[in-house]
Formats: structure tokens, C-alpha cells, sequence
């Protein structure tokens, strides 16, 4: 059965039992601050399982891309090395809200595992709650109960709270579970060991397969139960583990869920993955299997976030995505010998694989393909480059061991891997201070910790079963009361309180642009909300006190003047996407947004930087739109389906519903939930401050628009009459700005010739204070040049024989710099490196540099100390 078909009979199955199939959201998150991204089935469905949504069936199954590489669910460091964890997954997954429970659940995975799939029963084991009466949750008899009836009672373990309570975090929805577990062993294995003493213990063909949640609870800031209104069913089964048990495999890496991947890293690399069918393999194949286990693995993970919306970066999502992808780089430049660019080759055949059930892959392919690859060429040229700061590290070192602090500003700094370090180590003939090492890790997760720890408190519920309406589109104050309200306490921020009211105007973070801002006005006092976001369903406004009476009635106000200033950046980022679609092809698609009351930010897919002239065009487009003054044409809760065949854009990234809004500006309509013009005119001009890249196909332009243009304006109106005062008010700036560089031309001609004739006379004089030591010549002086001049001057000498070690210091501008010559005869025969010698020498200047062993250069602050390294320099010949 292929992983297709196990697939497919999945949702196949849960569909004949009533369950709507949806698609799986993103795997990055973008309206729940409280996960980077979607590491179970059914952190899509929280807003349904807290009470605030209603979803659009009771019953519903799925397939979920999950990623599992942050916070408490993290299995990053153990993929490669065994075979069942992965950083992304599928989940396959069936969901009940309020409707059936234990009873169904339980009924429905044993028929389907069984009946099904056919998974022989003698290989499967179950587990059940065994209760905690520290929390008053008793034994789980409900479930023992249905599947004595199912299965042998001696099949039926006893799950603690570790393994059998689930709960989403700290807080929220949670409850008992009960687990399905597969014994993949040989029959000779099971005959000599039971699989029931296997089951949770980590055993490579001892899984669980299948987890049963039962929502029965909800977890208080204090730790504390309570029961939920409803009963849910919340299941997830692991579809790697799944079609391992179902091909007759050991290892989810030998399932095709990985072999055409492993088939193409083997004929990239002309290296061979063993199957774990094969016993007894050696110490460098096990390397290779673990390296090509670790590629196959983190390049899913890698390319579907890509393909979802986040790019590789160097802060939150963005750089665990960079370091997921850098650890797999790192496992082919060590362990597969590839020291060029080569998991990108690898989209194709993921795209060929999984684009049928995920067709975000396969339509972002080329995306995703350009993207990896530029972030390899760039990590290589990291390596390469931490190669010589390792090297520089261990010049420095005195006995056999390198500092641990130093091994950690590699890995802090430049991104070099700490397992590269100790394995390059090893090879020099030195130890690693591991200790140093983890003591300086540990020293910076406590203080990421610290900085980005929040304590948040429970709901007090004021105005109990309300669901929150919002106003905003239509008014920017209301009349409001407040529903519930919390404390949120953050190192960042402080103390903050989270409000939710009954209706508000108050637009929360989204697509791109920011949260309102204002105030909720009483009889009696002004409380000022200082932000607006959304989570699971709920808009939060963000205060840095309560009211005093928080029962009373309230005036809701927005912040207008800001408001509106993102409005028009907003509808101007419409227009400017119907521009680029129009001026660069409609290749072009939106990769992310800023929108904000002083400037607009826009990615988008293109593959060559903008030249003056499209940007110009760009430019005029939208500027002629504003000037049509076209009015917003808002269509409110369409289908979806209607609104992308009458033309919307759905944007990349983004989760829609059923029911969408539709945005449209003449000829531009777009899906969106954000605040517009009532007509394009109050845009007033639009201008393109910057274009740029932000990563391989991608490209940045940031962008300005009514009040921020006129200061624009007027900022380069004040700096033109600064020009003008400066030029001593000529009539013609421009004529005035070209004689000046004329002239200058002439100038800086006449310096060269000056410096080269300054160079041949230096030369005549040197020569004849060039010593002699150990059959070197050798000269340290400091001369009265620029740092060319002395570059030019130091080929000069070199060119008079093969056994020149020099070394010119200068002072130009109060900079001291210096210069080495070793002459490549020196080079060979007496190991003498340039580079070393200017990164030993730069330490008297307060500075370092670098360079090839025959010519190397190195600046620094400390003119005083020019004298000492002209001193220091005789000792590398003598």
C-alpha cells in the first residue's frame, strides 16, 4: 500500500462516518501568538475546543503538516540519529466538537486499524488513563471498559500522566487519552520479550501509532481542573509511523514516504543509504545513513514552511527554519562530502510526491527550490569563512585545550556548528572545552528565557457565553461593555491587561497591518489601549491598567488619525500589486506585508533586482489610480469559491474560510480582512523609498504615501537648500555640482601621480635598510604613505628578489594600518603566512586583519602602537 493510499483511506473512512475533510492550515502560524507554528492536528481547531468559534461541522478529519522543533515539543536533535522522529510530520487526524466520544472514537480506530488496514490485532496494544487523585481525575474505566471488548485485557496498559493526559500547554483544554501502539518486531523477538514491557520505552519497532484524546478539562492558571462545557474528541495519528507499519518496514525512513528522497541525495552524492533490514554496519556507513536521514528529514520540513509563508531569517520562525536547513547543509558538507549547493535538487521530487494532497508545494516549487539553494551557497561561504576563525582560534590557544566562550561566539556569531568544531578539533589534536561551551549556552537560553517569559492569568469571565462582534469596518467608536478581562506579565513588556468587549471598532493585528490604537472612555476615566490583537478568535485590547469599574458602559474610541494613515498605506499595497503584476508579470505574488501609519513594506516573488525604470512605472501606475479617485467597491462574507472565480487574489500564506471579504480598487481585487479608503484620492501620492532582496526570487520595496510623502518632500527641499548654501547660492545647482566633481577628478589624478612618485623615491631609500637575518630580508618601517601607496610600495620591493619578509606601517587620517609581504618562496620553504603575522602584529594596534600567506593587511586605533609591532615583527624571522 502505497503512502498515498494510506492516505487517502483515512479520510476516505472518516468521511463515511459523517466527518467534513479539511485541508491542512499552514504549518506557520500567523493568528496565534502563543505557538511559531503548528506542531499538532489540532492547533487549528483550539479556537472551536475554548468555546470561542463554532465550527462549521461537529465532526471533521484531516491530514496536518505539524512541525515539531521549539518549545515543549521539540524533536529536533533526535532526527537522524533514530528512525521515527521528524521535525515536520503529517498528522492524520478526526476531530468531534460536542458530539461523540469515548465510545466512537475508540470503536472507529480499532475498525479502521484493523478492519482496514488490516494491521493484525496480536501486534497492537492499547493504553488508558490510570488516573491522578492528586488532581481528583479519576481511573479512565470508561475507556477500559470499551476496549475490553475489543481486545485482549492483557493488552491494556496503564498510562500515567506523562503519558497518558494530554494538554496543549500550560493552560487550556486537556484531558485523558488513550494510545494505540504497534509491535513491528520479529515474531523470534516477540517470543523472547513481550511488547507490552516495550510500549513507552522508546523502542525503535515498539511506536505509538494512534492517540485518542478526550477534552474533558480546561487547565487554570493555577493548575487547577475544571470541566468544560463540552465533551471533545481530539485524535492524532502519526502517517510516517502509520505507512511504516503498513509496508512491513522497521524504519519510517525505508517507507516511500523517504525513498525517493534517499534516492535522489544517493545520486547526488554517489553515496548509499543501508535500509535498517541491514545488520552489522559500520561506523562511517552509520554516519552516512544519519547524514542522508537527516537531509531527507529537515528538507520537508524546510520547504513546506517555505512554501507556506515564512522565510529562512535571522530572528523567531525565520531562524528556526535557517537553523533546521543549516543543520542538514552541515550534515552533507561533514558525513555526504558535498561542498556545493544540493538539497535544493531535492524540491522536485517532494513537490512530484506530496503535490497532490498539498498543492502549496508544488505551486511554489520554484520559490522554494531558489530559496534553498541561495541559503546554502550563503552557509557554505559561513563555513568556509569559520574555518578560518577556528583556525585563528587554535593559533591562539596555548596547551591542548580551546576555550569553550570562544567555541560559543563561533557558534553565536558566525553560525559555525559546535559538532563541527570539536569534530575539526579532534583532527588538530585538541579538546574542546565542553563545559565552557554549555555554560555559555546555558547563560543565553536563561537570558532568551527570561526576556520572552510571559505569565499569563486566567479569564475572568464578566459577561459569561458572549460572542464578540466586530464593529470596525463601519464605525471607529461603539458603545461597549467588557466581557473578560486578564493580567499578562512579560520582562519585555511589564505588566499588561488583555480586554475583550462585547463589539469593538478596534481592528486587531492582521494581514499585514497593525492593531488599532485608542481609547475606552467611561463617565468617569479614559483608559488608553495601546494595541489590538487577535487569538483564538478572541480580538485582545491591550492596557496597561484597568478601569475601575470594569461592569460599567464604555465609548470604544480608535485612534482615527492613525487609523487612517495605515488605511491609506494599506489600499496603496493593493494597487502596488496590481502594478508590479502589471509591469514585472503576473509571476509576481505577495509574499508578506507591513502595513503601518508611517510607511508600507511589500515581498514578492521576482527574479532579478527592479531597474529605475520599473520602479518609476510602478510609481505612475498607482499614482494614476489615486488620481482616478476610484471608491472602495467591499464585498462582505462571499463564498470563497465565488470570489476567487470572479477574480480576487488569494494571498500567499494566507488561511481563508468559507465566507471571505473582497476588497476592490478599479481593476484590483484582492481577499482581505483589513481597514481601506473609502476612495483611492485619499491616498494623496504615493513613493518608493527602497527596493531590494530579501532572500533568493524575493524582493522588498518599502514604500510611503499622504503625510509621510510630504515630509518626504520637504526633507529633500531643506537638503537641496543646505546644497545650495553650501555652494554658495549659484544659480545652476546642477552646473555647480559638476564643476566640483571636475575638479576633484583632477585633483585626486594629480595625488596618484604624486604617491607613485613618492613610492619609486621610498624605494631608492628603503632598499638600503633592508637587513639581513637567517638569510631573510627583512625590513619594518613606518612610512608616510596611504594604505595603497603602501600596498603599491610593498610589490615594488617584493619584486626585487624571492626572499623578502616585509613590514610597512602607515598612519593616514590617524588610522594605523599595516602591511605584510612574504615573499612566496618564504611562503614554501620557511612557513611563514602573511595573515598570521598581521593577526598577531594588529594586537599592538588594538586591531586584526587578514589575507593570502604572501600579502595580508590589518587596521586598527592605536597609532601608539605601531612602534611595538615594527619591533615584534624581527621575531618571525629569526
Amino acid at each position: 500500500m502505497t503512502s498515498q493510499d494510506v492516505r487517502k483511506q483515512f479520510l476516505d473512512f472518516f468521511a463515511s462516518k459523517g466527518h467534513l475533510i479539511v485541508p491542512s492550515a499552514p504549518i506557520v502560524l500567523k493568528d496565534d501568538p502563543t505557538l511559531m507554528f503548528n506542531n499538532s492536528g489540532m492547533a487549528q481547531f483550539k479556537e472551536y475546543f475554548l468555546g470561542n468559534a463554532t465550527p462549521k461541522s461537529n465532526r471533521i478529519a484531516d491530514t496536518q503538516k505539524c512541525l515539531r522543533v521549539s518549545g515543549k515539543h521539540n524533536d529536533l536533535e533526535d532526527v537522524g540519529f533514530d528512525t521515527y522522529h521528524h521535525t515536520m510530520f503529517e498528522m492524520l487526524g478526526n476531530w468531534s466538537f460536542g458530539d461523540y466520544f469515548k465510545k466512537e472514537a475508540i470503536n472507529w480506530a480499532w475498525q479502521l486499524l484493523t478492519e482496514v488496514y488490516k494491521i493484525p490485532k496480536e501486534n497492537l496494544y492499547v493504553s488508558v488513563f490510570e488516573g491522578n487523585p492528586e488532581e481528583n481525575v479519576p481511573f479512565d474505566q470508561e475507556a477500559w471498559d470499551i476496549w475490553k471488548g475489543l481486545i485482549d485485557e492483557d493488552r491494556i496498559i496503564l498510562g500515567n500522566k506523562k503519558d497518558n493526559f494530554w494538554e496543549m500547554g500550560d493552560q487550556g483544554p486537556c484531558g485523558p487519552c488513550s494510545e494505540i501502539h504497534v509491535d513491528l518486531r520479529p515474531e523470534a523477538e516477540k517470543l523472547q520479550v513481550s511488547g507490552k514491557s516495550l510500549v513507552n520505552n522508546d523502542h525503535p519497532q515498539v511506536v505509538e501509532i494512534w492517540n485518542n484524546v478526550f477534552m474533558e478539562f480546561n487547565r487554570k492558571a493555577d493548575g487547577s481542573l475544571e470541566k468544560l462545557p463540552a465533551q471533545h474528541v481530539d485524535t492524532g495519528m502519526g502517517f510516517e509511523r502509520l505507512c511504516m507499519a503498513l509496508q512491513g518496514k522497521t524504519s519510517n525512513y525505508d517507507t516511500d514516504v523517504f525513498t525517493p528522497l534517499i534516492q535522489k541525495v544517493e545520486q547526488i552524492t554517489g553515496l548509499k543509504y543501508t535500509s535498517n533490514e541491514v545488520l552489522n554496519i559500520s561506523e562511517e556507513q552509520n554516519k552516512t545513513n544519519i547524514a542522508i536521514r537527516v537531509v531527507v528529514d529537515h528538507v520537508r520540513a524546510v520547504a513546506f514552511a517555505i512554501a507556506d509563508g515564512q522565510l529562512p531569517s535571522n530572528t523567531g520562525a525565520g531562524y528556526v527554519i535557517r537553523r533546521i536547513l543549516r543543520r542538514a547543509i552541515r550534515y552533507g558538507f561533514t558525513f555526504l562530502n558535498t561542498k556545493e549547493p544540493f538539497i535544493n535538487q531535492l524540491v522536485v521530487v517532494l513537490a512530484n510526491q506530496m503535490g497532490e494532497f498539498f498543492p502549496e508545494i508544488k505551486s511554489q516549487q520554484q520559490l522554494v527550490t531558489n530559496v534553498i539553494r541561495e541559503e546554502e551557497a550563503s552557509f557554505l561561504r559561513t563555513l568556509d569563512q569559520g574555518l578560518q576563525l577556528l583556525e585563528n582560534v587554535v593559533a591562539d590557544t596555548k596547551g591542548s585545550t580551546v576555550s569553550g566562550t570562544k567555541a560559543f561566539e563561533l557558534y553565536d556569531t558566525f553560525g559555525f556548528p559546535i559538532d563541527l568544531t570539536a569534530l575539526i578539533l579532534r583532527e588538530k589534536g585538541f579538546e574542546l572545552d565542553e563545559a565552557g561551551f554549555n555554560a555559555a549556552m546555558q547563560e543565553q537560553k536563561a537570558r532568551s528565557r527570561a526576556a520572552s517569559e510571559v505569565s499569563t492569568e486566567d479569564w475572568s469571565v464578566l459577561i459569561p457565553g458572549n460572542v464578540e462582534t466586530f464593529v470596525g469596518y463601519d464605525q471607529s467608536e461603539s458603545d461597549v461593555k467588557i466581557t473578560r478581562i486578564r493580567k499578562v506579565d512579560s520582562k519585555k513588556d511589564g505588566v499588561l491587561y488583555q480586554i475583550v468587549l462585547d463589539n469593538t471598532p478596534f481592528y486587531p493585528e492582521g494581514g499585514g497591518q497593525v492593531g488599532d490604537k485608542g481609547t475606552l472612555v467611561s463617565a468617569n476615566e479614559t483608559i488608553e489601549i495601546i494595541d489590538t490583537k487577535k487569538e483564538n478568535n478572541l480580538i485582545l485590547h491591550f492596557t496597561k491598567k484597568l478601569p475601575e469599574n470594569v461592569n460599567t458602559g464604555f465609548i470604544a474610541k480608535v485612534n482615527q488619525d492613525l487609523r487612517s494613515l495605515s488605511s491609506r498605506n494599506h489600499s496603496a499595497t493593493h494597487l502596488m500589486h496590481q502594478a508590479l503584476r502589471s509591469i514585472l508579470g503576473t509571476h509576481v505574488e505577495q509574499k508578506g506585508s507591513l502595513v503601518n501609519p508611517n510607511y508600507l513594506r511589500f515581498d514578492f516573488s521576482h527574479f532579478a533586482k527592479m531597474t529605475e525604470t520599473e520602479l518609476q512605472q510602478v510609481e505612475d501606475f498607482v499614482n494614476a489610480r489615486i488620481q482616478e479617485q476610484l471608491p472602495l467597491i467591499e464585498r462582505r462574507n462571499i463564498p470563497f469559491a465565488q470570489a476567487v472565480s470572479e477574480g480576487a487574489m488569494a494571498l500567499f500564506g494566507e488561511k481563508y474560510g468559507d465566507e471571505v471579504r473582497a476588497i476592490k480598487f478599479g481593476e484590483s481585487m484582492e481577499l482581505c480582512g483589513g481597514i481601506h479608503v473609502k476612495n483611492t484620492a485619499e491616498i494623496w501620492h504615493f513613493k518608493i523609498v527602497s527596493e531590494g532582496a530579501v532572500a533568493a526570487g524575493i524582493r522588498r520595496i518599502e514604500a510611503i504615501t499622504s503625510d509621510a510623502v510630504k515630509a518626504h518632500f520637504a526633507s529633500y527641499e531643506n537638503t537641496l537648500n543646505e546644497v545650495k548654501i553650501a555652494l554658495k547660492n549659484p544659480q545652476d545647482i546642477l552646473k555647480a555640482l559638476h564643476s566640483m566633481q571636475e575638479e576633484n577628478a583632477k585633483l585626486a589624478k594629480q595625488i596618484e601621480t604624486l604617491v607613485k612618485d613618492k613610492v619609486k623615491n621610498l624605494k631608492a631609500n628603503l632598499i638600503a635598510e633592508i637587513q639581513e637575518i637567517n638569510g631573510i630580508q627583512f625590513l619594518a618601517k613606518q612610512v608616510d604613505l596611504n594604505p595603497e601607496g603602501a600596498k603599491d610600495l610593498a610589490y615594488e620591493l617584493g619584486n626585487l628578489g624571492n626572499n623578502l619578509f616585509l613590514v610597512l606601517a602607515t598612519a593616514d587620517e590617524e588610522k594605523p594600518m599595516l602591511t605584510c609581504y612574504v615573499s612566496k618562496e618564504l611562503v614554501a620553504e620557511k612557513n611563514l603566512n602573511a595573515g598570521q603575522v598581521v593577526r598577531e602584529l594588529g594586537k599592538f594596534i588594538q586591531g586584526g586583519g587578514g589575507g593570502q600567506p604572501f600579502f595580508a593587511t590589518a587596521g586598527g586605533k592605536n597609532i601608539a602602537g605601531i612602534q611595538g609591532a615594527l619591533e615584534k615583527a624581527a621575531e618571525f624571522v629569526k
